[in-house]
């Protein structure tokens, strides 16, 4: 395991708290993924794109993950009580389980755009409908829920009395959640309490997703499969269960009810939650005209932007604030964003043509060693991006200063050159989960724009400077720019 405690804030004791796994190198994180009765939200990209590069820092720090991250593609209602992916089904004249397929395959095309690695497994809530019925009947049997009419409903009053947690993950009292949760519209008259919450619904005859169950025809609440499947795949108590922060109340705060309904034990150790992603300083809303899809970013097919941007830009542009912190997206912000990812990709193409033939401890080496140590120490302090994007850019001034000659290379080991190789690749491509855009867009290009450099440098040695003028205005009309420094030249995208 990598040196250095790990901080995490905990949603459930709202304090940091030093990471100490059930099991020593291992780690079990349970993450919500999507409800796929429609395209990906960009704020549900953020989500995922934080959990990715928590995901990859454990994993760097010597910690084998289990990582989870489920589908659900049955129980999720509408305010009149019908299933999203019935109606999705109905309106396109679709099995569910195509539209289901449909908006799975394109949520993984988006994760992979924005290069988030897969979780280990990946379950669906129609998969498990055996697992949920068996959670159900555990709850029953503890005392903890009723069946009305085929339905059968968490008693919300019940668990409060009996270990006074209900609602102390999102802060809430129970006499106030008298309106609040996602199937609440549908048979209120049946509740004991208006808090109360559906395990398993009776299904209408109309009603497409249902299965066979002790109680009824009926199909599972929306909070269910997230217990069931942690339990199936994790075990009764794991590590790590996150999600957005809008999934507090009433879905965690549920899970966590069913959870020690069923097994007598709270599910996770460490609830992190990411904030919301903002637009123009505003919630995203389609009512409202404030929104933009990931494609319309990437295109800039949409009045919110000037242009399209790179989805590495994008995913660069959310780094620059914290996961619990609001993030507002904004064409100056991701100008802003483009701009800083371009100077330190390129900064890492510039630090591996220096070198130094000082092998003893240089000058400023100490000063190198405090940035790198900040920089982890950063990741380390509740995984605070930020700060240590402030850490790289310090580096990227430094190896800009070095390439120019404003600091002499007598002042720097290579040791310490070597040093700063490591830290940028390890940071910015296995924890931050970068690609570089210039490669990532040019495939074969970048061997060609070489030749066309050592072309255009033998036009200067030779002093044909017609030649060089043109090879350099020709590349600035098809957007390309050529950087001339004293340790050769080389090329980006404007």
């Amino acid at each position: 395991m990598k040196s250095g405690e790990l901080l995490m804030y905990n949603s459930l004791s709202r304090q940091k708290e030093v990471f100490k796994p059930i099991q020593e190198g291992y780690v079990g994180m349970y993450v919500c993924g999507p409800t796929v009765y429609n395209d990906v939200h960009l704020g549900n990209c953020r989500t995922f794109i934080s959990f990715d590069i928590i995901y990859r820092y454990l994993t760097y720090l010597g910690y084998q993950v289990r990582y989870v991250r489920n589908i659900t593609d049955v129980g999720h209602l509408l305010d009149d009580g019908e299933d999203r992916m019935s109606k999705g089904a109905r309106l396109d004249n679709l099995e569910p389980m195509e539209v289901a397929q449909k908006y799975t395959n394109g949520f993984h095309d988006i994760m992979r755009t924005f290069n988030t690695l897969s979780p280990g497994i990946e379950p669906r809530a129609t998969g498990h409908i055996l697992e949920q019925i068996e959670m159900v009947t555990e709850i029953l049997k503890n005392g903890l829920a009723y069946e009305k009419n085929g339905s059968v409903y968490f008693d919300t009053v019940k668990y409060a009395e009996k270990t006074g947690e209900y609602g102390k993950l999102s802060g809430r009292v129970i006499d106030e959640l008298l309106s609040e949760t996602r199937d609440n519209l549908k048979n209120q008259d049946e509740k004991n309490h208006p808090s109360d919450f559906a395990i398993w619904m009776k299904a209408s005859d109309e009603h497409i997703m249902k299965w066979n169950s002790p109680w009824s025809v009926g199909f599972p609440g929306w909070h269910l499969e997230c217990s069931a499947m942690s339990t199936k795949y994790l075990g009764k108590k794991f590590d790590i269960h996150g999600g957005g922060n809008d999934l507090k109340f009433p879905h965690h705060e549920n899970e966590i009810a069913q959870n020690v309904g069923a097994c007598n034990c709270q599910p996770a150790n460490y609830w992190l939650h990411t904030n919301m992603l903002l637009m123009n300083g505003k919630k995203m809303s389609k009512s409202d005209g404030n929104t933009i899809s990931p494609q319309e970013l990437f295109t800039g097919a949409s009045e919110h932007v000037s242009k399209g941007y790179h989805p590495m830009v994008v995913r660069f542009f959310m780094l620059q604030s914290h996961y619990r912190s609001t993030n507002d997206l904004t064409d100056e912000g991701l100008q802003a964003a483009e701009k800083g990812f371009k100077r330190i990709m390129e900064a890492f193409k510039s630090v591996h043509s220096l070198h130094s033939d000082i092998e003893n401890i240089a000058p400023l080496d100490q000063k190198i060693d405090e940035i790198i140590q900040g920089a982890f120490d950063d990741m380390n302090d509740d995984f605070n991006t930020p700060r240590v994007l402030a850490r790289l850019f310090e580096l990227v001034t430094f190896i800009n200063s070095l390439k120019e000659g404003q600091i002499k290379m007598s002042e720097v080991s290579n040791d310490a050159l070597e040093k700063i190789k490591s830290t940028l690749y390890t940071i910015l491509f296995e924890i931050f989960g970068l690609k570089d855009e210039s490669e990532t867009n040019a495939g074969p290009v970048d061997g060609l724009m070489q030749l066309v450099i050592e072309l255009r440098q033998l036009a200067r040695t030779n002093k044909d400077w017609p030649t060089s003028d043109k090879i350099r205005d020709s590349l600035s009309d098809l957007n390309i720019q050529i950087k001339d420094g004293k340790e050769g030249s080389s090329w980006s995208y404007k």
